[in-house]
């Protein structure tokens, strides 16, 4: 299924330190009319299904992706940011946007991936389960079926079926990451799969705030 993206990277006048979130809830502020930056549906209701819009930090610098009804929506709103008010202030000195339609979907190419940000990919419940285990391979399979869950959660939620088992072969390193002033069991590493999956997308927890963005690696990168 073809998909519109949008990716806007800012430059800004010094590194941000400062987690993904922060940026998140500077724009949710700027733009409260517009619900699709921030899920928050009034009411303290959330729209708990794959984020439209992806905030990230990158070498110290702002990302966002706009997926679907959210490229849209980054467009219409790229003209207006001119300045971050986080910790201190970040003023924007370039805004590079890149747009595609992209085919989101299995394929018979085996495509490589690797984890930019960390990947949240455990819960509370599954978190206990992966502490049992004690030997690796038994752990590896475990996180394996997990990104596969991700995944197919994705496609679901952008409307995208899913007629194949998917399989993945995955390198994962545990990384400590502190979400949301938890520290967290993260991982980063690479994967490969069947499928086509567009630069700075998200998996696990946390993804609206950057956590486990995907970059496709080509060649001998």
């Amino acid at each position: 299924m073809k998909v519109d993206i949008c990716s806007l990277m800012i430059k800004t006048d010094k590194e941000i330190k400062v987690p993904a979130s922060k940026i998140r809830g500077y724009i949710g502020n700027q733009f409260k009319d517009k619900s699709i930056l921030h899920n928050h549906y009034g009411n303290e209701r959330f729209l708990y299904s794959y984020p439209l819009v992806q905030y990230k930090i990158i070498n110290g610098q702002p990302l966002i992706l706009g997926v679907g009804e959210g490229a849209k929506v980054l467009k219409d709103i790229s003209s207006d940011l001119y300045e971050f008010k986080l910790d201190k202030n970040y003023l924007i000195e370039e805004k590079i946007m890149h747009e595609k339609e992209f085919d989101i979907n299995t394929s018979n190419e085996e495509f490589h991936y690797k984890f930019i940000t960390p990947w949240l990919a455990l819960n509370t419940q599954n978190f206990k389960k992966y502490k049992k285990m004690d030997d690796w391979k038994e752990k590896k399979l475990f996180l394996n079926k997990i990104l596969i869950g991700n995944i197919l959660s994705m496609a679901k939620g952008l409307g995208i079926i899913v007629n194949r088992r998917i399989y993945v072969k995955t390198h994962l390193e545990p990384v400590s990451v502190n979400y949301k002033s938890v520290k967290m069991l993260g991982f980063t590493g690479e994967f490969k799969v069947r499928f086509k999956i567009p630069d700075y997308f998200g998996f696990g927890k946390g993804v609206s705030q950057g956590f486990g963005s995907v970059k496709q690696i080509i060649g001998e990168e």
